[in-house]
């Protein structure tokens, strides 16, 4: 540890804000320093004040969940949430005053990407997912029926991808007469049903561009190649605008425990404002580079020049307001808080924006994602820390731009409040189901026994929840001006479903939703063209904003004398879903991966899905629907299970037959005292045990 201006600072992380993220900035050391000094000596009580506050109001609920009966005197434990402080009462009308935001939050509908900021692969294959290609989407996946088969090119295969291309074109950019599909040798112009639709002509000449709901599509003519060749308009691929922005996510994602971990986050970042971001892998025997992708160069229809962006507009993600960091310490002793630092390294880092050529924001704003508050206390706070950032740096006031997560339960029944609070800066709402049913579990873990996990979603508050998000949001003026959006798809290999059942977010009048591939933004592109969401927010604007009467609706269980092989099938999918995830995580620092379900089908897991799983069982655990005994004899077994799952990875480490590991431990200790973690989250005991296995070497 290096002293700087009153803190203990971890040398590698000196060295990087010394080496790395000052030179270029603008701002000098000492500056700095003082000033983070100065943040934490503001920031840092206050911090410790409001979780104290949550502690303070889960104790008033516990206790007056232990006396009342919720089923029997609901409008008594509203009146009670009000009195505790627990809900507020809302704002006078209001619109948000959000400037110099970029037309990827405002004004355009499109897939968004959520990427682990300490891999430089996977977020440079995030940022260069503006635009894909939707042959090999649909060649790739299970939207169309059926495999490749192997040994080069199938051309059957090909002209179904082909034909469903052109039934998709014919939809987003019809013809003037007839169907993509009959086009032949187009000489010149193509008619369009609507000329306006045409914006210009690639660089090299072989792409027309279209628009169609303010996104843009490729179609690239080239006879030369293997499928334009053989095509009868020479049409050899269709490059569709995907992802428009990208999450890079220093939280739910990722293992970040100490100083190494977030400084390889920040490296990352720091790469992507600057634009110089680069990373090498071997694949198939090759070595391959991968660096950001340039913008895009056209001729308008009229002759003149013009530029579209090449990348995803980039988010960033801070830790919420839980978490300390043995990065720094205090003048105490006592490690720092880890959003304070988050908040200061990302926007120093920020200024870095454009310097190398690769701009990022063109409104000159950086946009922080700010998750898991828990009301507008908290949000207010957010705010004030943002805005002393900005001064510290030297910047414009509000150039920090606040993505509000309405995940917390004290959150989305207070949302115009939280929204009210950081109304000058906010640019995004976004609902997470499964850290807002966590919440509502370890909420009411006194009220009673939880319906079985795979109710939770047509429990009568989720419904009640998506739809107050949009409503409240298009009530204080988003549309047009900030995102709203909705929550990731988990099943990256279940593209056909994505296909069938994802179209329902843009239908609720988000203008984005979260998307686990480069491949899945391309597909779920379609979604934002065939529906055209700023004109359906409209609509969805004149309806009535549900009440809280259904959204502090507990999903308890109607009948507890659940029958046994019930309760082991739930407890063996949460359990072996808990162990999947966690021994990747404490083992191999692996914070979001593809993790097989108890079926085999791979899902995305994150802390969130965690979250859900381990508050699911310790509330059966407390309520008597199961044993400890029964739980640990699951664990055993699943652990065997996980462990033949993860037989082909050399870097596994097996968890049966010995059950004494670290991820192990870790895994049960969620269960087993998870009625004990703040707010039910998983990070302390993830960060505890991961700990222990990097100081095992």
């Amino acid at each position: 540890m290096i002293e700087r201006n009153g803190l203990k600072i971890d040398e590698q992380l000196v060295r990087f804000v010394e080496d790395k993220a000052l030179p270029g900035s603008g701002i000098e050391a000492n500056a700095f320093w003082g000033g983070l000094a100065d943040l934490y000596a503001k920031f840092a009580p206050r911090n410790h004040a409001l979780l104290k506050t949550r502690a303070n109001l889960q104790a008033k609920i516990d206790s007056w969940h232990q006396q009342h009966d919720v089923i029997a005197e609901g409008s008594a434990y509203h009146a009670f949430l009000r009195d505790i402080g627990y809900l507020v009462a809302d704002p006078e009308a209001f619109t948000i005053g959000t400037g110099n935001v970029d037309p990827e939050i405002a004004t355009l509908a499109g897939p968004q990407l959520v990427v682990p900021a300490l891999n430089a692969r996977f977020v440079l294959n995030a940022a260069n997912a503006r635009w894909g290609s939707l042959y090999d989407a649909l060649y790739g996946t299970d939207v169309i029926p059926g495999e490749a088969k192997p040994g080069g090119y199938d051309a059957e295969r090909g002209a179904k991808v082909v034909a469903w291309a052109k039934s998709f074109l014919d939809e987003a950019v019809p013809l003037a007469s007839g169907s993509w599909a009959d086009l032949e040798n187009p000489d010149g112009d193509i008619a369009l049903a609507d000329a306006q639709q045409f914006v210009g002509t690639s660089e090299d000449g072989k792409g027309r561009l279209y628009r169609h709901n303010g996104l843009h599509i490729e179609v690239r003519f080239d006879r030369a190649h293997p499928v334009g060749k053989d095509d009868p308009a020479g049409i050899a691929d269709v490059i569709l605008e995907s992802a428009l922005s990208t999450i890079v996510d220093l939280e739910d994602s990722v293992a970040a425990v100490d100083a190494e971990d977030k400084v390889l986050g920040y490296t990352n970042w720091l790469g992507l404002m600057r634009g110089d971001l680069s990373e090498s892998f071997e694949k198939g025997g090759k070595t391959i580079s991968r660096t950001l992708n340039p913008d895009r160069a056209y001729t308008a229809p009229d002759g003149s020049s013009f530029t579209l962006p090449g990348r995803s507009l980039l988010l960033v993600r801070n830790v919420g307001h839980l978490m300390t960091t043995p990065a720094v310490q205090l003048a105490d002793g006592g490690d720092a808080p880890e959003g304070i630092l988050d908040a200061a390294m990302t926007a120093l880092i920020s200024l870095q924006d454009g310097k190398a050529g690769r701009t990022n924001s063109r409104a000159g704003s950086t946009y922080m994602v700010k998750p898991k508050m828990h009301g507008p206390e908290e949000a207010a706070f957010t705010d004030e820390l943002f805005a002393a950032v900005e001064d510290m740096l030297g910047m414009a006031r509000n150039r920090l731009k606040m993505g509000v997560m309405d995940e917390e339960r004290r959150t989305s029944a207070n949302l115009a409040a939280c929204i009210h609070a950081v109304k000058d800066r906010i640019f995004f709402i976004n609902t997470g189901f499964l850290d807002r049913t966590g919440d509502e579990m370890h909420t009411s873990m006194h009220a009673g026994a939880m319906v079985p996990k795979g109710e939770m979603k047509s429990s009568d508050w989720i419904s009640a929840y998506e739809d107050r998000n949009v409503q409240i949001g298009l009530a204080h003026g988003f549309s047009g001006q900030a995102q709203i959006g909705k929550g990731m798809w988990a099943a990256p290999d279940r593209m056909a479903d994505m296909m069938e059942q994802k179209i329902g977010h843009p239908r609720t009048g988000a203008n984005t939703a979260w998307v686990p591939s480069p491949t899945a933004a391309t597909l779920h592109a379609v979604h934002y063209h065939r529906v055209d969401v700023f004109a359906l927010q409209q609509e969805i604007a004149q309806r009535e904003t549900p009440g809280l009467e259904k959204l502090l609706r507990i999903p308890l269980a109607s009948d507890t004398n659940l029958p046994s092989d019930m309760v082991e099938r739930e407890l063996e999918n949460n359990i072996q879903g808990i162990l999947g995830y966690v021994v990747r995580w404490i083992d191999q620092g692996v914070g979001c991966s593809k993790v097989p379900d108890i079926n085999d089908i791979g899902l995305m897991e994150d802390r969130a899905t965690l979250r859900i799983s381990s508050q699911h069982v310790a509330n059966w655990l407390k309520t008597g629907i199961a044993t400890a005994e029964q739980v640990d004899a699951v664990f055993a077994r699943m652990a065997e299970k996980v462990d033949a799952q993860n037989a082909d990875d050399p870097a596994y480490q097996p968890m049966a037959p010995s059950l004494d590991g670290i991820a192990y431990q870790a895994a049960r200790a969620l269960v087993f005292e998870g009625e004990e973690q703040p707010s039910g989250y998983t990070e302390p005991l993830l960060h505890a045990y991961r700990l222990r296995k990097k100081a095992q070497g």
